[in-house]
């Protein structure tokens, strides 16, 4: 499946949705490139969603971005099992500034089970993270159900254009 929106801006398309396929008996992969990126691999001004994801906000098995949410999560905001970034939350968060998790590491604050850092679960660190951090980690966590809503999206997509073929139509 491939999809990519009519609009575009500064030569990319603002939506890009690219799935893999088999060809000639070799699986290819779906790499979406766009201002708002769905695919194996998405490469994604605003957006990228994907296995692999590189862009503004990126979700996916490993993603790499200003705000990501992945398995493997590097940016400048990660969430993740595996966050590495400025500020991190994961089950591992390793940051520059400070890293909330079950193990977290960071150069200033830290709060998690084992925590390593300048502040580690003390007062410092406690009064950062309540100053914005945390809570935006974790509404992103309590509202991540619509964030699984976007790897949907294709899906919606290519039931789209089946429907739009007709039941009898040759494909």
């Amino acid at each position: 499946m491939n999809y990519r929106s009519s609009f575009e801006l500064l030569g990319l398309p603002f939506v890009h949705v690219a799935m893999g396929t088999v060809e000639n008996g070799l699986w290819k992969r779906g790499i979406a490139r766009g201002w708002i990126a769905i695919g194996d691999v998405a490469f994604g001004v605003l957006l990228s969603v994907g296995g692999v994801a590189f862009g503004g906000i990126a979700i996916g098995g490993l993603a790499l971005g200003v705000l990501t949410l992945g398995g493997l999560a590097l940016g400048g905001y990660s969430i993740g099992g595996l966050a590495l970034g400025y500020l991190a939350m994961g089950g591992l968060a390793v940051a520059f500034q400070g890293a909330v998790g079950g193990a977290a590491i960071a150069k200033e604050f830290a709060i998690g089970g084992l925590a390593i850092a300048e502040h580690a679960n003390d007062a410092a660190a406690e009064r950062f993270f309540s100053e914005g951090f945390a809570r935006v980690g974790q509404t992103i966590m309590d509202h991540s159900e619509w964030f699984v809503l976007l790897a949907a999206l294709p899906l919606l997509g290519h039931l789209k254009k089946l429907r739009s073929r007709g039941a009898g139509a040759p494909r």
